[in-house]
């Protein structure tokens, strides 16, 4: 039985075919079963990693590290998880706590949020004229921005957070998190409509 549900995911499945086997791959792995948790490792790896690129910058090494902190740090929550919400949602809230951790660890060190000359001489890339697709320019826009305006933009407008949960999450007030929106959603028009 096991080996049906640990086939690679299909893009045929339903939302709820997907949910379903999910749901049995994790109370297998949550037994300690390594091969169900690899299962779901391929199946949510690359929206995992995604999300947590856009968080950290598009720093791919620190991306991938974090990526796997994540799920080790699934692995040993795993036994735990309740199955009150879908195996799926659970992973990828725990992936951006993890970032977000990252992030706020970070904010000991020099902040560069607060330093626009410093985040200036970032840039973007040139694209060569027109030559690179708006995705991969909005992608480096993003990276270029401070830490807590990019962490805010990629929650609400990429994720679909509220503004009450980005400040929990972040430990700031709801004015700031929108603030921080309009501060990101600005600079990103600017170093966009620089490279137009």
């Amino acid at each position: 039985m096991l080996n049906a549900v640990i086939e690679p995911f299909a893009d045929s499945l339903s939302p709820e075919d997907a949910a379903a086997q999910d749901t049995a791959l994790a109370r297998t792995a949550a037994t300690g079963d390594m091969r169900a948790f690899e299962a779901l490792y391929r199946r949510h790896a690359g929206r995992i990693h995604g999300v947590i690129q856009r968080l950290v910058g598009q720093q791919g090494v620190r991306a991938e590290d974090l990526t796997q902190e994540a799920f080790v740090r699934a692995w040993q929550a795993l036994p735990a998880f309740r199955f009150e919400s879908a195996f799926g949602t659970w992973l990828h809230r725990l992936a951006v706590n993890t970032a977000l951790m990252e992030l706020r660890s970070r904010r000991t060190g020099p902040r560069l949020d607060d330093d626009e000359d410093a985040l200036d001489g970032l840039g973007l890339a040139d694209s060569a004229g027109q030559g690179t697709a708006l995705s991969m320019d909005l992608e480096r826009a993003v990276a270029t921005l401070p830490p807590r305006a990019r962490a805010v933009l990629v929650l609400y407008d990429v994720e679909g957070w509220k503004h009450e949960e980005i400040a929990a999450e972040l430990g700031m007030a709801v004015g700031s998190s929108k603030a921080q929106l309009h501060r990101a959603r600005h600079l990103l028009r600017e170093r966009l409509g620089a490279h137009a």
